[in-house]
């Protein structure tokens, strides 16, 4: 019984052998042509022809090969990297955009203009990510919120440092720029030691600061994956759009058809 090794080097010396098959029956070929025509000229014509179109031959298949690939490679990247931000939100990102919201005194306005629906479009999915970039966050610091946050950042640490080592996402700058903004502001929190009510407003006005931060980029993110889901995994999508921490009633139950 022949082993997967054995297999292996079959097909890669079956490889090194078709060059030479294929040159063989070019040559015999040509050679074929001699025999029974006796005109070398004529088969020196279009030797000469069909190696000038040669270049332009490998030139176009090169340049479609290379394109073909590049853009199955940008598929495969986009779709693993929609799997990491898709873990990130499951673990990590819908709880801190509840958590968050109870920091925002205007978060029902944030909510106003996110809570994307079954029907949204392209075109609202972008008007929403711009003003979700643009709103203004009224932010109220409570110690005893800001506790739960801190101990579930850190409880989170190492799954966020584990998200920032994946290769993946070195092409998606917004994503990683989110994920340094959730991680710093998890430093932050971890070095103020004791009871966070007796740390100053100028302290808190200082996370407060990087809270929004972290915030801003996760709504955006959030709507740029939701839309993601709606083109390409509908079932999860309508999961998506239930359970939306944005929406007015966040709820997994499904009580009636989904209309919008």
């Amino acid at each position: 019984m022949r082993t997967e090794g054995g297999r292996f080097r079959e097909r890669l010396l079956s490889w090194k052998i078709l060059p030479f098959l294929f040159l063989a029956a070019s040559v015999g070929i040509y050679f074929s042509h001699y025999l029974i025509f006796k005109d070398p000229h004529h088969i020196f014509i279009y030797l000469l022809g069909d190696l000038g179109f040669l270049f332009i031959d490998v030139l176009v298949v090169v340049l479609f090969i290379e394109n073909l690939l590049e853009q199955r490679e940008r598929k495969t990247r986009l779709r693993k990297l929609n799997m990491v931000v898709g873990t990130f939100f499951s673990e990590v990102g819908l709880e801190l955009l509840r958590k968050f919201s109870a920091f925002v005194e205007n978060s029902d306005e944030l909510k106003t203009r996110a809570a994307f629906g079954f029907k949204w479009t392209r075109r609202e999915f972008e008007k929403s990510r711009k003003a979700a970039a643009d709103f203004t966050y009224r932010v109220e610091m409570d110690p005893v919120q800001l506790e739960e946050l801190r101990t579930h950042l850190l409880s989170k640490r190492s799954f966020l440092l584990t998200l920032l080592e994946n290769p993946n996402i070195l092409d998606h700058e917004s994503f990683t720029n989110l994920l340094w903004a959730v991680f710093h502001l998890a430093e932050e929190l971890s070095f103020r030691e004791g009871d966070l009510a007796d740390l100053p407003k100028s302290d808190l006005a200082h996370i407060s600061v990087d809270m929004v931060r972290a915030y801003s980029q996760i709504v955006v993110q959030w709507l740029a994956y939701a839309e993601h889901l709606k083109d390409s995994y509908p079932f999860l999508y309508s999961l998506a759009v239930r359970i939306n921490p944005l929406g007015a009633h966040p709820s997994a139950v499904v009580l009636a058809a989904p209309e919008e």
